[in-house]
């Protein structure tokens, strides 16, 4: 399971021993609080490595308060409460998966640019055809797009006919 997953089984984990009359401290509520303020940053910006070792932290560190209360309400108790914290073993999410840089090679600094991706709708003689209508430049990229580059008002002239095409190829 993912870290926001066992933060959930964690936060559960804590209401139930405050159900039970345990008084939770400060420290504790603050590790639990940064823990999901760091999930949220992870979420907004994958590419942030040093989150991960964070988010660990504080999750063990709540983790090993639960457990150690929960087997001053038995032993039995604190089993199932193991066996619940366990069970969220940490798997790659979406979010954790090794994302690449957001950089676009072969875009021009002084230039407008747009990426279209090549599909049944937008067919590379179709895209290469309005590029040229629009005095723009383009580059074919191995992931299967098209770099379109060149003056804004031309870009912006080329994506109301490419919409303009799209639209008629749906609508046959």
């Amino acid at each position: 399971m993912s870290h926001e997953e066992k933060w959930k089984n964690l936060a559960d984990l804590l209401i139930e021993l405050q159900k039970r009359g345990e008084k939770i401290p400060t420290d504790v509520m603050t590790d639990l609080r940064s823990a999901k303020t760091v999930i949220q940053i992870l979420k907004a910006d994958p590419a942030h490595k040093e989150s991960q070792s964070r988010i660990d932290t504080y999750l063990r560190s709540v983790e090993s308060y639960v457990i150690f209360t929960a087997e001053k309400l038995g032993k039995k108790t604190a089993e199932e409460w193991l066996k619940k914290i366990k069970g969220t073993k940490k798997t790659k999410t979406k979010t954790e998966k090794i994302i690449g840089s957001r950089f676009t090679s072969g875009a021009p600094r002084n230039k407008s640019w747009i990426r279209i991706k090549i599909s049944d709708d937008t067919r590379p003689k179709d895209i290469e055809k309005v590029v040229k209508e629009n005095k723009l430049s383009y580059k074919k990229q191995a992931n299967g797009y098209i770099l379109v580059h060149g003056n804004e008002k031309n870009i912006k002239s080329f994506v109301k006919q490419m919409a303009e095409q799209f639209r008629a190829s749906r609508n046959e």
